[in-house]
């Protein structure tokens, strides 16, 4: 029998670059999920493959959009302590 291999993309890649880029701790979950998706696959859990890479990347998306906001939120913070020493002076 030939069945049709089913593509399930693991994230694996974007979850490595918000690991080190961006958050830490929601990075690592991210590595998780994306390392589990190709063992499903190999197993035949195809739905559980892509429930897998929905978490890895939804785990990715937050990790990124927690490094941008802490690197906002500290840019405004380094600009009104900077700006509060010039108004004390």
């Amino acid at each position: 029998m030939n069945t049709p291999s089913t593509y399930v993309p693991n994230h694996l890649v974007w979850a490595i670059l918000s690991t080190l880029f961006c958050c830490l701790p929601l990075g690592i979950v991210s590595i998780v999920f994306a390392a589990q998706v190709n063992g499903k696959l190999a197993a035949g859990d195809v739905a559980g493959a892509q429930e897998s890479s929905d978490k890895a990347k939804k785990w990715a998306m937050w990790s990124a959009i927690a490094g941008v906001s802490l690197a906002v939120l500290y840019i405004i913070f380094i600009f009104a302590m900077g700006g509060m020493a010039a108004m004390s002076q």
